[in-house]
């Protein structure tokens, strides 16, 4: 729709002359009343009652008045925003989970680095509920965390997906070699010796720690050990859950991500062990009317991340499309 067409209709109905609204859009009569109708045309419908003496629009005009008004506040608004400086300036709150520390966040600090300098950047490392009771009270701008937020007044993207896995130090499970159960070991022995370990996960009331839960009772009643006789133990520190594996503390269940080069030389293994933990899948949330260099600052946080998970082998990080 052209918009010029419709401030002619808007100036016309405030004016109620062809001739005034000519001088008003340096126009000749003419050329307003060529407009009239080209977006009557357009619009399939009357707007101005040509039948009365006096300039009166129709029942429709007076109906569609009020949307023409709102068509050109939503280009002035637009043309506004878009003749605003360039630059990308401001302060950036932003806030991630520590699973993004130890992954791209240094790509994308030095992503937003080198594309907006004047952008000021303070970063909050915590937990997805801290986070996210933080962004909604406008204590963050950006977040970063696992999942999106369910709420009308925020915008949720979802970036990567980190699959988890069971991992543990080599030489914790006698039944295993290689990684896999030795010959004649039952896997009812596997899961009993799971079960007499902690099991290590992120932060307690997470998605990974509440779907942790429930597949812990699962595998506790395969083999006849109840969940209060079970052990969850919780951090929101991937460095924590990483140094409580090299120590023999217990089994983590974890993106594999993190510790691939321990799985590499063989320091820890993956257990054949089903179900695996759900994936995680690693969100954006922003407000909804957020600034300008908030989205700028969303759209490198996408880039970054698909940087990142493109050279990284799809068994341990895969981006969102």
């Amino acid at each position: 729709m052209n918009t010029r067409f419709v401030e002619t209709f808007v100036t016309l109905a405030r004016l109620r002359s062809f001739r005034a609204t000519a001088r008003a859009l340096h126009a000749t009569p003419a050329a307003i009343s060529l407009r009239m109708k080209s977006l009557e045309e357009e619009l399939q419908t009357t707007l101005i009652d040509r039948s009365s003496k006096e300039f009166r629009l129709t029942a429709t005009g007076e109906y569609l008045l009020s949307y023409a008004k709102s068509v050109l506040d939503a280009a002035h608004r637009m043309q506004v925003a878009a003749s605003k400086e360039s630059v990308v300036r401001g302060r950036l709150r932003l806030g991630v989970i520590e699973s993004v520390v130890h992954s791209w966040l240094a790509q994308y600090v030095k992503r937003l680095n080198d594309d907006y300098p004047e952008l000021e950047i303070d970063l909050t490392v915590d937990m997805s509920n801290v986070l996210e009771k933080r962004l909604l009270a406008k204590e963050l701008d950006l977040v970063i965390r696992v999942e999106g937020i369910n709420s009308s007044e925020i915008v949720s993207d979802a970036l990567a997906i980190y699959p988890v896995r069971w991992i543990a130090r080599k030489g914790l499970f006698p039944v295993l070699k290689n990684g896999l159960l030795k010959n004649g070991a039952a896997k009812n022995g596997l899961l009993e010796r799971l079960l007499q370990l902690p099991i290590l996960t992120f932060g307690r009331g997470t998605s990974p720690q509440r779907a942790l839960e429930d597949i812990v009772a699962n595998l506790g009643n395969q083999v006849g050990i109840p969940i209060s006789q079970t052990r969850i133990t919780c951090s929101p520190s991937v460095a924590a859950i990483v140094q409580l594996v090299k120590d023999g503390y217990g089994v983590a269940a974890i993106p594999s991500l993190f510790v691939e080069s321990y799985v590499e030389s063989g320091e820890f293994v993956e257990l054949p062990i089903e179900p695996i933990p759900p994936s995680i899948i690693v969100s954006m949330c922003r407000h909804a009317n957020a600034d300008m260099f908030v989205h700028a600052a969303a759209n490198a946080a996408r880039l970054a991340c698909a940087a990142y998970c493109a050279k990284v082998d799809r068994r341990f990080i895969d981006a969102v499309s």
